[in-house]
């Protein structure tokens, strides 16, 4: 115990051990009908881990050429020992980290966690989403694959329909004219060191701000939540979401050995282009938009970069809802920008539907339930307090 006791006394001379330790234990999550949404960024940060540690794992035998690519991905999982699972683990958990950090930020805007003081949380949490993008399109061409090669050629022709930047845009994206093998070292710089590099930073201050700040209540459950005791962050909360890491993990590892992640043909820039090119499932609402646009132009600006300046304006608009949605902060309510919520989701998870038309029962049941929670949330009010 001495030195038990020794060792403490060291680090609480050079760390703010104890005051971390008195921090976590009075820690505390409030308890109302919305508390299960908590779990939901925790849950984006458990595949943000599973990506870093399987893509260090993949980083290992990858060769970001245009040469050596390809083949250093098929030896990875054709010889490689469980080389195949751990790049189906990355691949599947990419997707899902996207979809749980759409969710967690849908989550938060509806309940209105945005308003002051945690205007910069939410502006971080937004940049984190758009980093999110980011990583799933530059480790798309990584694999340097027939699809991956012409998806990033037409990934990248939309940022040159730009106007003013777009030609520049497009020759910084590419590393020139043509999708290349320069094309592909500039990818894999950006997915494994400036992207992480900067997800690191503003990770650490978005997870900094939200024990700072505490969870935030919905106002329409402020009544619940007073009345109810409260649930202490350690152990209490910290087991419960290590459990749904731990039930993530097992979902993950069953999802990539039922359905590996498939590797294709090498990239052929002499080939003709797949008839049917579609992007990953996050894009394509962006995607099918485009694809209704009619060719032409007005002055001078191609009808194609009319949606994509739009699609920049909206992100640029979500990342100020806090300080555009001012009536939250005196009434706690904001019917105009619940519906317009409402909007965007009906919208993305319909033009979503449109891409994959297959698949449009399954998307009309996922957008049912979405929408019915959305306006069942709005409808209700908060039980009155005891006493009353």
């Amino acid at each position: 115990m001495d030195y038990i006791d020794k060792a403490r006394s060291w680090l609480d001379a050079r760390l703010p051990v104890t005051e971390a330790r008195d921090f976590a234990a009075k820690k505390t999550v409030p308890v109302h009908r919305y508390t299960v949404f908590y779990y939901l960024g925790g849950m984006t940060l458990f595949f943000f881990i599973v990506q870093v540690t399987t893509g260090i794992l993949l980083m290992l035998y990858y060769r970001p050429s245009a040469e050596e690519a390809f083949e250093s991905v098929e030896f990875l999982m054709t010889t490689v020992p469980f080389g195949w699972l751990i790049r189906s683990i990355h691949s599947w958990s990419a997707n899902l980290m996207v979809f749980f950090a759409f969710v967690h930020l849908a989550t938060v805007y509806f309940t209105k966690a945005y308003r002051r003081p945690r205007e910069v949380t939410w502006i971080t949490g937004c940049l984190l989403l758009f980093l999110a993008l980011g990583f799933g399109f530059s480790g798309y061409l990584l694999p340097w694959n027939q699809l991956a090669f012409f998806a990033t050629k037409v990934g990248t022709d939309i940022a040159g329909a730009v106007p003013l930047v777009g030609e520049w845009t497009l020759r910084f994206l590419r590393g020139g004219e043509r999708v290349t093998g320069g094309t592909l070292s500039r990818f894999y710089g950006w997915h494994v060191a400036i992207l992480p590099a900067v997800t690191a930073v503003l990770l650490g201050a978005h997870l900094l701000l939200v024990q700072i700040q505490g969870m935030s209540v919905p106002p329409k459950q402020e009544a619940e939540a007073s009345r109810r005791r409260p649930m202490k962050f350690f152990p209490n909360f910290a087991l419960r979401d290590l459990f749904g890491w731990v039930l993530a993990l097992g979902v993950l590892a069953a999802i990539a050995a039922l359905f590996p992640w498939e590797l294709g043909e090498k990239a052929d820039p002499f080939a003709p282009a797949f008839k049917d090119i579609r992007p990953e499932w996050y894009f394509m609402f962006m995607f099918e938009t485009l694809k209704l646009v009619p060719g032409g132009e007005i002055f001078g600006i191609e009808y194609e970069a009319i949606p994509i300046l739009l699609f920049s304006l909206a992100g640029l608009l979500l990342m100020l809802v806090p300080f555009l949605d001012r009536k939250v902060n005196r009434t706690g309510d904001s019917p105009l920008f619940t519906w317009i919520g409402v909007l965007a989701v009906v919208y993305i998870v319909g033009m979503t539907a449109w891409g994959y038309r297959s698949l449009v029962p399954v998307y009309i049941v996922l957008l049912t339930g979405v929408v019915t929670a959305v306006l069942g949330y709005g409808t209700r009010r908060a039980p009155r307090s005891e006493g009353k």
